[in-house]
């Protein structure tokens, strides 16, 4: 399966059905009078958040969703059908931009969300409505209310936990492929990667979801290389795993390219918890290794961890400090999430 993280649809809710002008006439009925129903209300457009999918690749078959207009109404009182609601299913954690691809409409972030795009019209009285006790044959009924036609932006970001980010060839995959069950592309040239990999891993028995996505170079807000449009999917997870290559020519400077990246790309990403990791410390060395991570200890101000994802050298220990910084950022999303359960159920006088 493709995977798609972007995609455009056209969406209209159904028009509202017309009243009905009508009459009964009947043999040996005295007085007749109006009987016009009222018409149906149009179908409406919802989004909703289900399981079981992880990309937007079936929007890209299917842009235009166009729900049913409602029935006329009919004679002898007879109101006119609803229209058909349409339901756009996609995968949670889906953004819904307006046009501007700005403007965020909502975000169906969990399963079972669900959201109201377009409302259907409403359908128009019937002459029945206008009966008074002075215009006892009304011959007046209104049309159905037009539906909705809007263009709507669906953005998927990821669920993950754990989010990769480094320079391409920083040894991400490999990382995400010894350390669980995913299986994405690794080769020895860069942007190997071209789109973002999901792995389940497992330490002292915890389970956390890994997002790996394209390599970020020096420029990519600007959009050279892939630039950052992938980074949206590691906007919601708890903690970034950042690996540097020990063997580059300039350890420092790599690391303060992807600093500047995701800094320049905002939305709260640069405030997110880090994990620092020195990978492919078999190929330097233990002497050696721990001369580059000191250097860099000393030009970042916070600790470096050393790994090998090929040898499976330190991987336990970066797990177990990654499992570590979920723990806290679940735990300060549950005190946060009681304090504003308790602002608003408190009651001032």
């Amino acid at each position: 399966m493709k995977f798609l993280d972007l995609a455009k649809v056209y969406i209209r809710s159904g028009s509202g059905g017309n009243g009905c002008i009508s009459f009964r006439r009947e043999k040996f009925i005295e007085y007749g009078g109006p009987d016009g129903g009222d018409g149906g209300g149009g179908g409406s457009v919802w989004a909703e958040a289900v399981d079981g999918l992880n990309t937007l690749i079936d929007f890209r078959y299917q842009q235009h969703f166009f729900a049913k207009n409602g029935q006329q109404g009919m004679g002898n009182q007879r109101t006119g059908k609803d229209g058909d609601d349409i339901v756009l299913r996609v995968p949670a954690g889906t953004e819904l931009l307006d046009e501007d691809q700005e403007t965020v409409i909502a975000d169906l972030a969990e399963v079972g969300d669900r959201v109201l795009l377009a409302k259907g019209g409403n359908g128009g009285f019937g002459n029945l409505h206008f009966k008074t006790s002075t215009n006892q044959a009304p011959r007046r009924a209104n049309p159905g209310q037009e539906g909705v036609e809007r263009t709507i932006w669906l953005r998927l970001k990821l669920i993950a936990d754990v989010g990769l980010l480094g320079l391409p060839n920083a040894g991400k995959s490999t990382f995400l492929a010894a350390t669980s069950n995913a299986r994405p592309k690794i080769a020895d040239y860069p942007f190997t990667t071209l789109h973002p990999n999901l792995g389940v891993v497992g330490v002292d028995g915890v389970e956390f979801v890994v997002a790996d996505i394209p390599g970020l170079i020096d420029g990519a807000s600007e959009g050279r290389g892939l630039g950052d449009l992938f980074l949206g999917h590691v906007e919601r997870c708890s903690v970034l795993l950042h690996l540097v290559d020990a063997t580059a020519e300039n350890v420092i400077e790599d690391y303060q390219t992807i600093v500047r990246e995701i800094s320049a790309y905002g939305h709260v990403l640069a405030e997110k918890p880090r994990v620092t990791v020195l990978n492919k410390s078999d190929a330097l060395g233990p002497e050696l290794t721990q001369m580059v991570r000191e250097e860099l200890e000393e030009a970042i101000g916070q600790k470096v961890m050393t790994m090998s994802g090929v040898a499976g050298e330190g991987v336990t220990e970066v797990l177990r400090a990654l499992r570590a910084e979920i723990a806290e950022d679940k735990l300060r999303q549950k005190i946060e999430s009681e304090e504003d359960e308790g602002e608003t159920g408190t009651w001032q006088p």
